[in-house]
């Protein structure tokens, strides 16, 4: 039996088919137990999906049910190892989702160690571009080049392409030294002069290079080797 061939009511879809509501309609229209019953897929002996995820909304809120600990879902009815597993990585997804759209705001080299301290312990040296609007905040960030940072690996093309892209008023640019000491070699200093003069040219300037180890951080700026 086709259930929605030619319906174009909401509650004409029975109840058990939420996957057919969600493709003639959209997710919103959905209830949380409908949503939830599209990632359980089935129910249990003689309660279908819906009604099973009806019955444990009933007793635990989506906030509760997604904050339990495996073992603590597998200890819920109809639930099980499978679908505990699931739900936990679906929270996972979500918190990442939501960590990733929250703008963080550079104001010191101090913030961005903070923020960029797990490249210290780093064994290879990463070289990254940090792209800020006019607000200091983080528009988006790029690993340039992995390696030994020099004029052959960095190119300006790969540092800038992606401020032109998003529209960045100013960049900030990483990088480790795994050896542990943060003071910038010759040709740190190179390389930067030469993306400074890069970025004069196309309006979009470099703000401070910050050197990262486990413990600390040299910033261009704070050292007058940029103005």
């Amino acid at each position: 039996m086709n259930y929605i061939s030619n319906s174009t009511d909401y509650n004409a879809i029975p109840a058990f088919l939420p996957r057919e509501k969600l493709l003639r309609y959209s997710s919103s229209k959905l209830t949380d137990s409908e949503l939830l019953a599209i990632i359980f897929r089935t129910g249990k002996k003689g309660q279908n999906v819906v009604k099973l995820t009806e019955n444990i909304l009933k007793k635990y809120s989506l906030i509760n049910l997604f904050q339990k600990e495996i073992k603590e879902l597998q200890e819920i009815s109809g639930i099980g190892k499978v679908r505990s597993i699931e739900l936990k990585a679906i929270h996972e997804l979500s918190q990442r989702i939501t960590k990733s759209q929250q703008k963080i705001i550079i104001n010191s080299p101090e913030e961005i160690f903070h923020n960029f301290k797990k490249y210290g312990q780093k064994k290879k040296e990463y070289f990254i571009g940090i792209y800020l609007d006019v607000r200091n905040q983080e528009i988006t960030r790029e690993i340039i080049s992995i390696g030994t940072l020099n004029c052959s690996l960095v190119h300006p093309r790969e540092v800038f392409e992606p401020a032109i892209k998003n529209l960045a008023s100013h960049i900030i640019l990483i990088h480790n030294h795994p050896s542990g000491d943060c003071t910038p070699s010759d040709q740190d200093i190179s390389v930067t002069e030469h993306l400074i003069k890069c970025g004069q040219l196309l309006g979009i300037p470099v703000n401070d290079h910050i050197i990262i180890t486990p413990e600390s951080f040299y910033s261009f700026k704070e050292h007058h080797l940029i103005a």
